[in-house]
């Protein structure tokens, strides 16, 4: 049982990464109570399913543009600085959407408007977010923080979700925006305390011509190239949560709307709980590739079921896919991309785990308009697990990839362990 358990030395070894664990904890549990709330309050408002896929739509660009941009900015700023000013940014978004639920009659267009900023915004700090990790941890150490911060994710995406239904339901949607608001003036707080994490001395500045450079190094790495693509293709295929609003509506279910939305997370926290395992994996690439097929198989059976517990039930089944591919699609990344290129390669990478579920909204909104909800759900989870089947037939060098053997790990394990040498 010991050995099932979450591996908790990145959190006992390293002052920064209990920092920013503790300020993404809080952020996220905001974050997902708007996450609820913005599909809602458009539902209200239009009562219409292709307006509420539109947020995908909306968010799209910015997320692509900033994304990457972002990347060439982690790799050329102080990343610690990066992390802190867009999380006070999209702090005063959530305050903007604040404002607008206040007015006697709230607009529709500011929602979009703010849904596009904070995709911008996001889009320019997760690079940041994601390439401080591999500075703050030992790289033995990398699964098991990868392993955390999922870990972080899920009991704010399962408290965040489910009171954030309650929230609604009993005291308005004006709340849920306002504890959003605070959770990020929370997070600014602590991420006041991390320590500076500047450029190295020979980076180049943003250009277009470095951001080129990642996406060839990132093209040339077929294994890198995998990730991108099997994750893209099950988020596009298989992310309905736009439409959780309808689905509940369908199954008479309105009481579980939150229930839905904090579903996956439930099943991501049970794999997260028992990740002792991970570390003692090395077939990463297999484990993504079969992960993503249980997310699509998993959905397509929510979408066919008429009693909502099971339903919620194989949404948490979803989750608990979603998280091990994640967690192995870390492993690859973390373990294996160069410091200098690592901003710019988060950039590619928040682009194939954000892009995938923007589209997958756009169209879950669309076919369900057409289809029906249901069918939007489980045709979906099909589509899903065939073109992840026909992708890793593809990708043999995601499908052979080993840890102990790559030579990329093996360059960046040895080259970590010369640092450590010097440094002592």
């Amino acid at each position: 049982m010991r050995a099932l358990l979450p591996d908790l030395t990145p959190w006992r070894s390293s002052r920064d990464f209990r920092r920013m664990w503790l300020a993404g904890l809080v952020t996220v549990f905001g974050s997902f109570l708007t996450f609820v709330a913005l599909p809602v309050q458009l539902k209200e408002l239009t009562g219409s399913t292709v307006a509420v896929g539109a947020i995908g739509a909306v968010e799209l660009v910015p997320l692509i543009v900033c994304g990457l941009y972002g990347g060439a900015l982690a790799d050329a700023l102080d990343r610690r600085k990066l992390i802190l000013w867009t999380e006070a940014g999209l702090g005063v978004l959530s305050g903007m959407l604040l404002l607008n639920t206040l007015l006697p009659h709230p607009l529709v267009w500011p929602l979009y408007v703010v849904a596009a900023l904070v995709s911008a915004l996001t889009g320019l700090q997760r690079p940041a977010l994601q390439a401080i990790v591999p500075r703050i941890v030992p790289h033995e150490q990398l699964p098991a923080a990868i392993a955390l911060n999922q870990m972080r994710w899920q009991a704010g995406a399962i408290a965040g979700p489910s009171l954030a239904g309650l929230i609604i339901a009993f005291a308005g949607l004006e709340w849920a925006y306002l504890l959003d608001v605070v959770s990020y003036a929370v997070s600014v707080a602590l991420a006041i305390g991390l320590a500076a994490s500047p450029a190295s001395h020979d980076a180049e500045k943003p250009s277009l011509r470095g951001i080129l450079d990642g996406a060839r190094y990132a093209w040339g790495r077929k294994e890198l190239l995998g990730t991108y693509t099997i994750d893209m293709a099950a988020m596009f295929f298989a992310f309905p949560t736009a439409i959780f609003p309808f689905l509940a509506d369908d199954l008479d279910a309105k009481w579980a709307l939150g229930l839905m939305y904090g579903a996956g997370a439930v099943g991501s926290l049970a794999v997260t709980l028992t990740s002792g395992w991970v570390s003692r994996i090395h077939r990463h690439g297999r484990m993504v590739v079969l992960a993503a097929a249980g997310w699509g198989g998993a959905m397509a059976l929510a979408g066919l079921m008429d009693n909502i517990w099971l339903v919620l039930l194989f949404l948490a089944a979803a989750g608990g896919c979603d998280t091990v591919s994640g967690l192995f699609r870390s492993a690859i990344w973390d373990q294996t991309i160069p410091d200098e290129l690592r901003g710019r390669l988060a950039g590619i990478e928040l682009l194939s785990y954000s892009v995938g579920p923007q589209l997958g909204q756009v169209r879950a909104g669309g076919m369900a308009s057409v289809t029906g909800v249901r069918a939007s759900v489980w045709a979906g989870g099909v589509a899903c697990v065939a073109s992840v089947g026909l992708l890793a037939t593809a990708l043999p060098r995601l499908m052979s990839y080993d840890a102990r053997t790559n030579e990329h790990a093996v360059a960046m394990r040895t080259l970590r362990a010369t640092a450590v040498t010097e440094a002592a």
